[in-house]
């Protein structure tokens, strides 16, 4: 029996799922342990991230010209990246980060390595893969926002326009979600959709996430002892 792209979504997400004791940073925050230092990390990664990453799915709206249920994701996606960058300055006042300091940060090559390969997703991916790889990454994204968004207001006492990235985030996007299925369903109805290569892109994304996490609670370990 054919599966509708409802199911093949869901069942991408399951099976791509983190384990969810591999991000050892946000309980950190969760409990208000993490350095306000690592905070800042996090926010100056950011910027790097999603600087990136609105340029990539600008490219991979371009490329699916042939595939408008694709490019319309895409240009959703850009979009949110576009308010997120907008957001995070709120974010990084908060954290004691200046303009000097942002442009004085060097960025930690592992907390890089994601947007990279969302780079590489954007000139080499079939983009009904990408969409399908990416929807089954930010569900787990979204948690970790929802768990910082928090952990900012009740331990670190961070005002509401300072929690503006993390909730963007974290907030359900059912339009996104309609735009991921109509993409699939069509990815689907054209024969285009390459599951092997959805979990390959997928397993890698999830990889080289837990691999900015890990980057940072390494961070937030040095500065703890020598603090």
């Amino acid at each position: 029996m054919t599966r509708t792209a409802r199911e093949l979504l869901d069942d991408t997400t399951g099976k791509l799922a983190p384990d969810p004791h591999a991000n050892r940073l946000l309980p950190l925050i969760a409990r208000g342990a993490a350095q306000r230092s690592t905070l800042a990390a996090l926010g100056l990664e950011q910027h790097h991230v999603i600087a990136a990453d609105l340029r990539a799915f600008h490219h991979l709206a371009q490329r699916s010209a042939a595939e408008p249920e694709c490019a319309a994701f895409f240009t959703l996606l850009a979009e949110g990246e576009a308010l997120a960058q907008q957001r995070l300055g709120a974010y990084a006042a908060a954290c004691g980060t200046d303009e000097a300091r942002t442009a004085a940060y060097e960025p930690l090559a592992d907390c890089q390595a994601y947007p990279a390969y969302i780079a590489w997703l954007a000139l080499n991916g079939s983009p009904v893969d990408v969409v399908l790889a990416l929807s089954a990454n930010f569900a787990a994204w979204g948690g970790y926002c929802e768990a910082i968004a928090e952990a900012l207001r009740r331990h670190y006492d961070f005002p509401d326009e300072a929690c503006g990235f993390f909730d963007l985030f974290a907030t359900p996007a059912p339009d996104l979600e309609r735009k991921a299925q109509a993409a699939v369903q069509a990815g689907l109805d054209a024969g285009r959709v390459d599951e092997e290569a959805v979990y390959r892109y997928g397993r890698l994304l999830g990889s080289y996430e837990s691999t900015f996490w890990h980057a940072l609670w390494e961070l937030d370990q040095r500065t703890g002892h020598t603090g």
